[in-house]
């Protein structure tokens, strides 16, 4: 199966405790590996499980066309033919790319898709990690701009200026295939479900009690199944971009994979983690770069967003949240605390 690598962060795991008082709901459940990862569909009503698998088409329909490692996709088109052409994509892409362009100007370009060619050099979460020079790193980055991308809407064409340049979608593509599937399960009568691509979560309504879901919160360096508290939440998105689960050691150092745009280097800012809570999940993917930002900047940015809340988490166990989230987010692990600015 090919591999679809994530930019800049992955999305840990969020659990979700689902238990419902409508004992006469019995879900149906399916889970694939697609995008690098496992990806889950739950649905809460009585459909057809036609209806899961026309959500994983979805999910593999927008792999085919963003993924970088599948040569003849719309993504590896535009790469392959940077500073020399413009490359026709269909409408997913082109709508993706321009999203990512319009978050990279929200995030101050912390947040930018041609990070590509840093990415390659450092090739966190491969068997070929490994510490660049900074005279490799130097040399790279001259490349990474996404002012450097050219969108053509009339033609539906995507340009990069300049040769050596490349983009991945890995860092909001999964965001928006999550939004494809709800979609999709909409269209076909569902009204409560559970859309897990590897832990970035999108859910659909409330449970089938008419209460809120309960999501749980990955603890930072612990095993899959700690969280650290629990937020509720009806028809949103929840992501999570951290540091802990695609890294490597070197010389007693870790190096992780969410990466400055600007040094070429990982973020080094005392976060762990971020987690964004929002309406759709291509939204929550791309603002999980705020972690790129630190704690104060990242935190200026959610709070002036509408719509959008925020979870942060420090290395010395602190918990940030945006104002929004207060008497809706606790603290479950005594090591953690919760703070406020």
């Amino acid at each position: 199966m090919k591999k679809f690598i994530v930019l800049f962060s992955i999305f840990l795991l969020i659990f979700i405790f689902s238990g419902c008082s409508n004992k006469n709901s019995q879900p149906i459940s399916d889970t694939k590996f697609a995008l690098d990862t496992y990806c889950t569909l739950t649905v809460y009503d009585k459909v057809p499980k036609k209806v899961l698998d026309d959500g994983f088409k979805a999910i593999e329909d927008i792999e085919k066309k963003m993924s970088v490692t599948i040569e003849d996709s719309e993504v590896s088109e535009i790469n392959k033919n940077a500073g020399i052409r413009p490359v026709k994509v269909s409408p997913d892409t082109f709508y993706v790319i321009k999203k990512a362009i319009h978050f990279s100007e929200i995030e101050k370009g912390y947040f930018d898709i041609t990070v590509g060619p840093i990415v390659n050099l450092w090739n966190i979460g491969t068997d070929k990690a490994r510490v660049p020079s900074a005279e490799e790193i130097k040399a790279k980055l001259p490349l990474v701009n996404y002012k450097n991308i050219v969108l053509d809407e009339k033609n539906m064409t995507v340009m990069l200026k300049d040769k050596g340049m490349s983009i991945d979608l890995g860092g909001i593509a999964k965001g928006y295939a999550a939004d494809k599937v709800a979609e999709v399960l909409k269209k076909e009568g569902v009204k409560h479900a559970i859309i897990n691509l590897g832990g970035d979560v999108l859910t659909i309504g409330t449970k089938p009690d008419g209460t809120n879901w309960r999501v749980g919160i990955q603890t930072p360096f612990k095993p899959r199944g700690e969280y650290f508290g629990i937020v509720e939440v009806g028809e949103k998105a929840v992501v999570t971009s951290g540091i802990y689960e695609r890294y490597f050691e070197k010389d007693g150092k870790l190096y992780h994979h969410i990466l400055n745009p600007f040094t070429g280097y990982p973020a080094d800012n005392h976060l762990y983690s971020v987690t964004i809570i929002t309406d759709t999940s291509i939204d929550g993917d791309a603002l999980a770069k705020i972690f790129v930002m630190g704690l104060d900047e990242g935190l200026k940015v959610a709070e002036n967003l509408p719509g959008v809340e925020a979870i942060f988490v420090t290395d010395d166990k602190k918990v940030y949240i945006t104002s929004g989230l207060k008497g809706n987010f606790r603290i479950t692990d005594p090591e953690y605390t919760l703070m406020t600015k």
